[in-house]
C-alpha cells in the first residue's frame, strides 16, 4: 500500500507542477514517518523515499541506527534546545527553527561536532496560537541574526498551514510565504539563500506546489492515519 501511495503522490506533484509550468524534480517529497515504525519507513525506501521527516529527536535516535545511511533526515517539529545535541550530526536539515536561541544552539552544537547545520526559518504565517514560529514582521530580523553565526545556513523558511477542509482557503499563506522569502532573497544577506520553501502537507501539497513549494511534507498520504 505504501508503494502505491508514494507512487500517487508522485504523480499528484507532476500534476501539481504541470499547472504552475515547474518541474517535478524541483519538488523534494518528504515522507513525514512519525510514529511510524522502522518496517514501514523501509517500505517507504524501497519505492524510493529517500527524504524522511520526525516530529520528536528520540524517533530520529530511534531509527536511525535501524536505516540505510542514505537517508535525508529532516526535522520537521518542534525542536528545544537541549536536543539539538543528539541530532545535529544525523539530520540533514532542521525545519523548525523559531528563535535566534534555539539557532545559537544549533550552531554551538554544530561547531562541537564539526558539522555544518542547514536550518529553515519556521513562520507562523497564519498566525495560530496553537503553533511554533516566528512572524512574517519579525522573520526578516531573525534571518538576519542567524545570518551571523558560524557552522550554520539559513536555506529558506517553512510553515505549517492550518488545517482546512478546502485546501484552496490555505493558498493566500503559502503566497505569503513566498513573497516573504523572495523579500529576504532581495536584501542578498551573506549565508542565507532561499532555495528552499517547505509547505504544503497531505490535504494541501498540490496548492502549495503551484504556490511555489519545493518541499512537501507528506504523512497520512503516504503511511496512512497516524498512530498515537
Amino acid at each position: 500500500m505504501i508503494k502505491e501511495n508514494i507512487a500517487q503522490v508522485r504523480e499528484n506533484i507532476k500534476k501539481a507542477c504541470k499547472t504552475a509550468g515547474r518541474k517535478p524534480e524541483d519538488v523534494t517529497l518528504i515522507s513525514v514517518s512519525k510514529t511510524k515504525p522502522a518496517a514501514m519507513l523501509k517500505e517507504a525506501y524501497e519505492a524510493g523515499s529517500r527524504d524522511f521527516g520526525e516530529n520528536k529527536v528520540q524517533e530520529i535516535m530511534d531509527k536511525y541506527p535501524q536505516l540505510p545511511t542514505d537517508i535525508r533526515w529532516h526535522m520537521i517539529g518542534h525542536l528545544q534546545r537541549n536536543k539539538v545535541k543528539y541530532i545535529i550530526d544525523k539530520v540533514s536539515l532542521i525545519h523548525s527553527v523559531d528563535s535566534l536561541r534555539l539557532a545559537e544552539e544549533i550552531s554551538s552544537q554544530a561547531n562541537k561536532k564539526q558539522v555544518h547545520a542547514n536550518i529553515l526559518v519556521e513562520v507562523n504565517i497564519a498566525q495560530e496560537e496553537s503553533k511554533f514560529g516566528t512572524s512574517r514582521e519579525e522573520a526578516v530580523a531573525l534571518v538576519e541574526c542567524i545570518s551571523k553565526l558560524p557552522h550554520i545556513s539559513v536555506k529558506g523558511l517553512m510553515t505549517i498551514a492550518p488545517f482546512v477542509t478546502n485546501p484552496e482557503d490555505n493558498r493566500r499563506y503559502f503566497r505569503q510565504i513566498r513573497e516573504l522569502s523572495v523579500d529576504i532573497m532581495e536584501k542578498n544577506i551573506d549565508n542565507v539563500t532561499m532555495s528552499i520553501l517547505s509547505m504544503g502537507m497531505t490535504g494541501d501539497y498540490m496548492v502549495a506546489i503551484e504556490e511555489g513549494a519545493t518541499m512537501v511534507r507528506v504523512g497520512t498520504g503516504i503511511f496512512g492515519e497516524r498512530n498515537t
